[in-house]
């Protein structure tokens, strides 16, 4: 009887053991999963310093919608986002004399990413929604930082075939030193080597796109013309 009970009460504790492993495997992978990744930032050598100082200060143009956030309306069914998902702000704008609030999420690391590439870019926003809409998610953004001031909203595109296409050379006639980040090819057709492609953002909360371009931007100030590295992109453009 106590041989019995003693198999088992081991059997027992091999099962707890195997439950608590288990547990410790899922709680460490939601760990790693959500622990906040940064992009270091050192001081530049006299070598970098001397460079910098020899190139013009670049402008970066920053889409909104699906680069840098994604947004639903309340009259809108939410296909792109699941049930119960927390937004990050609401923006309550009047449309045609309607009322209507916008739940705002908010891409991963996005507000480290500004924090970052406004040390190293003039920012710009530029997107193709109505300036209602768009001022008031760009100030939601900045956040009192004063790193988004120059805004082109929709009435600064050119409507073509059914989209909207971006004017960078009326941003900065000099081409040398402007790029944009957007989703959209479509919206720089005319400047394909003054733009990096970036993929459509909706919810993919473990998304790390903004800081696997960080890299590629600290590089890019560098340069006397940026189109002389954009351009060697141009095969990941899906312009047509």
């Amino acid at each position: 009887m106590i041989s019995l009970l003693q198999m088992k009460f081991r059997a027992l504790l091999l099962l707890l053991s195997k439950v608590w492993t288990c547990i410790c495997f899922m709680f460490n992978r939601q760990v790693r999963a959500y622990q906040p990744v940064k992009y270091e930032l050192f001081p530049l050598s006299p070598v970098s310093r001397h460079r910098l100082s020899l190139v013009q200060r670049k402008t970066l143009v920053l889409d909104l919608d699906e680069t840098l956030i994604h947004s639903h309306h309340n009259a809108m069914p939410r296909n792109t986002v699941k049930p119960g998902t927390p937004h990050d702000f609401t923006v309550k704008v009047t449309i045609d004399r309607n009322p209507v609030r916008f739940f705002v999420h908010k891409r991963p690391h996005v507000d480290y990413f500004l924090d970052v590439v406004s040390q190293w870019y003039d920012l710009v926003v530029f997107t193709a929604s109505m300036e209602i809409y768009g001022a008031a998610v760009a100030d939601k953004l900045d956040n009192g930082r004063n790193i988004l001031r120059r805004r082109y909203y929709r009435q600064h595109c050119t409507p073509d075939y059914g989209s909207y296409t971006k004017d960078l050379s009326a941003i900065c006639s000099d081409l040398n030193r402007i790029f944009i980040i957007d989703n959209s090819p479509g919206a720089y057709r005319c400047f394909p080597n003054n733009a990096i492609p970036i993929k459509s953002w909706f919810s993919d909360p473990m998304d790390t796109a903004l800081l696997s371009l960080l890299p590629m931007l600290d590089a890019l100030r560098f340069t006397n013309d940026v189109r002389s590295v954009l351009s060697r992109n141009l095969h990941l453009h899906r312009l047509w």
